[in-house]
């Protein structure tokens, strides 16, 4: 299993997990966040914004998914400005139901 957990601007977040749920993911985990890169910050009334509004949204798939959803990721947030996102791809070693307390082989 992966994990797949992108970064992307607030305002695309809904449409990166609908892309995402496209694909067939059956879940997404979606964290409100506050992010600094390294671009400039910009200013808004003599003000320097310290933090852009950004998005982390986190599923587990299987590792066949990855290109898929990788890809679906790019094709919802990308306007190919600095600031569009990251993606990190990861390994799953192990996953556990807490209500059923078994361990997950398959899916999540």
């Amino acid at each position: 299993m992966k994990r797949i957990e992108a970064i992307v601007q607030s305002e695309v977040s809904k449409q990166v997990v609908r892309a995402i749920r496209k694909t067939g993911v059956g879940g997404v985990t979606l964290i409100q966040s506050l992010g600094q890169g390294a671009g400039e910050r910009p200013e808004i009334g003599g003000h320097q914004i310290e933090f852009n509004s950004t998005d982390v949204i986190v599923t587990i798939i299987q590792d066949s998914m990855v290109s898929s959803v990788v890809s679906a990721i790019i094709d919802a947030a990308h306007t190919g400005q600095k600031g569009d996102g990251k993606i990190f791809v990861t390994n799953v070693e192990e996953s556990y139901d807490i209500s059923t307390k078994e361990k997950l082989t398959e899916s999540i």
